[in-house]
């Protein structure tokens, strides 16, 4: 999968906002890239909630790791805007195809913004809790330790069915993960530029903005 993270020429800096943004539209496209080629890989995920499920996990796995990077070459300040963003864009995306594509009459969709905004704090809910979880892990320069990447196959084994449950911690572990982690790495990196890495992580809950 080829990506575009790079800036157009300006000498305007970025802000948090616009770094978060233009990183949601990218890990979105990750995340729908990886699940199709987890589908190819002999995969079965149904259209419909099953599909969400998946790509839900993830994307809270892509944001994870998107805020790993962003704390390694940036400042905590700048990392809290940036995530927190990050969090609430793809929240969006996530929830305006759900209502879509889960509505009844799909060949008359109209806007359900109930069901919109609940399928974005359920989003956020579950990344809040996620953070935590994938806090015990380690995440450097060189990338995720074992846990981390084993832990989104854990994630996922409720999601899955039959031999599929056995399987898939494997698969995000010798073929996914490791692909998407490299493009999430590079797509922030370009984003970012060169940074500093900090000597310490801090942990912040998401909310809706």
């Amino acid at each position: 999968m080829r990506i575009k993270s790079n800036w157009a020429k300006t000498d305007k800096e970025k802000t948090p906002q616009e770094i978060g943004g233009a990183l949601a539209f990218v890990l979105w496209k990750i995340g729908d890239h990886e699940l199709q080629a987890t589908r190819k890989a002999g995969f079965e995920i149904e259209i419909g909630p099953q599909y969400f499920d998946f790509l839900s996990e993830f994307l809270i796995f892509l944001v994870m790791v998107a805020d790993r990077v962003v704390y390694l070459n940036s400042a905590p300040e700048t990392r809290i805007a940036i995530t927190s963003y990050l969090a609430n864009r793809l929240g969006e995306h996530l929830s305006e195809n759900q209502s879509r594509l889960l509505g009844d009459d799909f060949s008359d969709y109209q806007p359900n913004h109930a069901a919109i905004a609940a399928y974005k704090q359920r989003f956020l809910d579950q990344i809040n809790l996620r953070a935590g979880e994938y806090a015990e892990f380690h995440y450097d320069q060189h990338g995720p330790d074992f846990a981390f990447t084993r832990y989104l196959g854990f994630c996922l084994r409720p999601v899955m069915q039959g031999r599929d449950i056995e399987w898939v911690v494997q698969q995000m572990m010798d073929i996914t993960a490791p692909d998407a982690i490299k493009m999430v790495d590079k797509t922030v990196k370009d984003l970012l530029g060169l940074g500093t890495a900090r000597p310490r992580r801090t942990r912040r809950s998401v909310e809706q903005v």
